[in-house]
């Protein structure tokens, strides 16, 4: 499959990973969506329907095919709450262009993720996300819950940078985007939710190795990148293109969008690659919690793909969602670019390919 977005055509994906979806996905999604609609987070019914028309169960249940129902509910819960929070607060509301406001904002939030105790004070996403980490507390250990709440943090700091660099009208260059974009994707409490999902708790002297280190930013960029390609069809149809990885391209290397997409797909090839590579060196040395959390990270790349590819956040550029699209995807057969070394012009990601990691 092709999808054109204005007058850029896109290759198929290459991503070799396997797929795989939890068997009860529908079920626990109905259970999903009627909580959204209760939670009181969503201002409008219009809101709620966009909100719901992420399909985040579906997205997370690819992430976590083998997992006890109640930890999926949970977990997408958060994806959800995730997906309402960026559209009604992060990249259309009112504070997308104010950050000392969305600053006070992201404190306030991410204290009541960590205090049950802390007041909403009329923040409506406060309550809701409290009732999620409420769950989490419910199932989790006390290390996988301190561990989401960082991440979380992780992804409020993201977004605050994101949201000071609209503010001031400034293009990031290649290398601090794909910084910046690994927090504000959410890539980090998303993956953290894969010990949740499972109940699989890492050692810490495992999960925060450099090589499962990197494993895991590479595994985020990868996603990140493609919910770049996702969204870059609706962004251009409302005017709203300000930061992905082919606006830093067009602006720093003055390129026309088509050979933007061609070095973006490359940049995002060429990190796969390396994943690949290394996952294939560092899992026959892995005990059973870190080989769990590996595939977790496998299944999150393809499954983040395959959600994308259909569900109408992306595909929809009506005032309505349209129903989930089904058709089936065509793949690439090969990386547009495999080269087995660091990106040009970013630095801060070039210890990736440190031939010691492994």
């Amino acid at each position: 499959m092709r999808s054109s977005s204005g007058a850029v055509d896109f290759p198929p994906i290459y991503c070799p990973l396997e797929s795989a979806v939890h068997p009860r996905v529908r079920a626990i999604e109905e259970q999903a969506e009627r909580w959204v609609r209760d939670s009181g987070m969503c201002a409008t019914d219009q809101e709620a329907d966009w909100v719901v028309a992420s399909h985040s169960t579906d997205f997370f249940a690819r992430f976590a095919p083998v997992c006890d129902d109640e930890r999926l509910l949970a977990t997408s819960l958060w994806v959800y709450f995730g997906f309402g929070f960026d559209d009604a607060r992060c990249d259309n509301g009112p504070l997308s262009s104010r950050p000392a406001e969305f600053n006070a904002l992201a404190g306030r939030v991410q204290r009541a993720a960590e205090a049950p105790s802390a007041p909403a004070g009329g923040e409506r996403f406060i309550k809701p996300l409290q009732h999620i980490i409420g769950l989490f507390r419910s199932f989790g250990t006390a290390g996988q819950v301190r561990r989401f709440l960082d991440a979380h943090r992780a992804w409020l700091s993201g977004v605050c940078w994101q949201i000071g660099n609209q503010a001031s009208g400034r293009m990031p260059e290649l290398d601090e985007y794909i910084a910046m974009r690994l927090l504000a994707s959410g890539g980090e409490p998303t993956f953290a939710m894969l010990e949740l999902a499972t109940g699989m708790e890492i050692p810490d002297t495992e999960l925060h190795a450099p090589a499962v280190r990197a494993l895991t930013e590479m595994a985020i960029l990868v996603a990140a990148l493609d919910n770049d390609r996702h969204s870059l069809r609706k962004e251009m149809s409302r005017g709203h293109t300000d930061q992905n990885i082919y606006s830093v391209l067009t602006h720093h290397r003055m390129l026309p969008l088509a050979e933007a997409v061609e070095q973006g797909t490359g940049i995002r090839d060429r990190v796969l690659t390396r994943f690949m590579a290394l996952h294939d060196r560092l899992r026959p040395r892995a005990g059973a919690e870190l080989a769990s959390y590996l595939q977790g990270l496998r299944h999150g790349i393809r499954g983040n793909a395959e959600w994308g590819l259909h569900v109408p956040r992306y595909v929809s550029l009506g005032r309505v969602p349209d129903p989930m699209e089904e058709t089936p995807l065509e793949w690439a057969q090969g990386p547009s670019d495999a080269i087995a070394a660091p990106v040009e012009g970013a630095p801060s990601i070039a210890w990736w390919w440190d031939a010691d990691l492994a």
